[in-house]
């Protein structure tokens, strides 16, 4: 098979990328290699599908602003002529960072940053937070930051599931398939192996191919000798219940770690988990089983210290998806690479990848079709600088 376009992915990563390409340009030829339709295993699915703008550094700003404007304006932009519109279920819930007395000056400066581009996050001191949100504990809390607006969760499945029907609406050509070697001569690429015969043919001839394999975007570069600093990296989600609804809430992030929001409109149904510090321990590909000791261990107990309510919290069930994590500095890695000129890289995305895949499949698809970026520069992202280890860390991280 022959195309122009060959991405390795097709959950939002890479069907956000090919409806953006078909829309710039109805012509180009696509073939996208999913393994799994489905989605079951993708982080598109699995994930907690949330989107913020407290970001701390500009550009990711920047692009959960852009993603916003998609996921508000799915109705219109992702709806296909003669179907219903997608429903992404979004709910503008915000977001509520928790600081310590040592996380203060950190996320004061944040705050800074996220206002400078008009995000509508304020400055809460303790006795604000108490009083906007009495159910807290906001005892051992030296500042917060509150998300007005701008900030929510969605359905993660709906909203990769609606990008990919858009795409192949636009003609956009999706198989089912691994991809198990790279055929490379010289500084390109020629052809993608895939696991089984398709049309007769199991290789994919392209002028372009695109790296769009989430946690397993490594093993993809592997395949033309490329070091890529990005590692699955499992999260474990509980849904719970306490005894005594305390209403809607953020999403809350405490300095332990451990986050919680609300789910549905009962008020006493809620979502939560946690992630290691810097130095904890968070072993890589792990197999995708919930860790149930992480609730009795973690989540409950700094839970219970947050909300006094949530004493009486009791875990009904629990999931486990990746995150793609760029080891580098949690930031993803966008572009193309110099030891291979045609392989356009879009991973390491550290679990904002959802509230992402908008800008950056819009900015490669220019990147691709122009040579450069036109809607928003996502020049600070390059792949490049897996080499140069100039990293642009993102210092809030969940």
């Amino acid at each position: 098979m022959k195309t122009d376009i060959c991405i390795i992915g097709g959950a939002a990563m890479g069907s956000a990328l090919a409806m953006f390409l078909k829309q710039l340009d109805p012509k180009v030829n696509i073939i996208i290699v999913e393994r799994d339709p489905s989605f079951s295993q993708a982080s598109s699915a699995r994930s907690a599908s949330s989107i913020r703008q407290q970001f701390s550094t500009l550009l990711n700003i920047q692009m959960s602003q852009f993603g916003l404007q998609t996921l508000l304006g799915a109705a219109d932009e992702l709806t296909i002529a003669g179907q219903a519109p997608p429903d992404i279920q979004f709910c503008e819930g915000g977001y509520l960072f928790l600081a310590s007395a040592a996380g203060r000056t950190t996320l004061q400066h944040n705050i800074e940053v996220q206002q400078s581009l008009h995000a509508p996050i304020i400055a809460l001191s303790p006795a604000e937070l108490s009083q906007r949100l009495p159910w807290i504990n906001s005892s051992d809390i030296a500042l917060a930051s509150l998300g007005l607006g701008g900030e929510g969760w969605f359905d993660g499945y709906s909203y990769a599931a609606a990008l990919r029907a858009k795409a192949l609406s636009l003609g956009a050509r999706s198989v089912k398939a691994s991809v198990i070697g790279l055929t490379k001569r010289g500084p390109s690429i020629t052809s993608a192996l895939l696991d089984q015969s398709l049309e007769g043919s199991d290789h994919i001839e392209a002028r372009v191919f695109v790296n769009a394999a989430g946690p397993w975007a490594r093993q993809i570069a592997d395949m033309v000798d490329i070091k890529l600093p990005v590692f699955a990296r499992r999260r474990t989600v509980f849904v719970m219940r306490c005894a005594s609804a305390i209403g809607s809430t953020p999403l809350v992030i405490d300095p332990s770690g451990v986050w919680f929001r609300s789910e549905g409109t009962s008020g006493d149904l809620f979502i939560g988990g946690w992630s290691p510090g810097k130095n904890e321990a968070d072993p890589d590909d792990l197999p995708l089983e919930p860790d149930l000791h992480q609730f009795e261990d973690k989540v409950w107990p700094a839970l219970a210290h947050r909300v006094p309510a949530f004493e009486a919290l009791r875990m009904l069930r629990a999931w486990a998806g990746y995150y793609e994590v760029c080891s580098l500095d949690h930031n993803a890695l966008l572009g193309l690479h110099p030891a291979c000129n045609n392989m356009v890289f879009m991973n390491g995305f550290s679990g904002h990848g959802l509230q992402h895949c908008a800008a950056a499949g819009r900015g490669l698809a220019e990147l691709i079709l122009f040579g450069n970026y036109r809607t928003l520069d996502l020049t600070p992202l390059s792949v490049e600088r897996i080499l140069t280890g100039q990293a642009y860390p993102e210092a809030n991280v969940i």
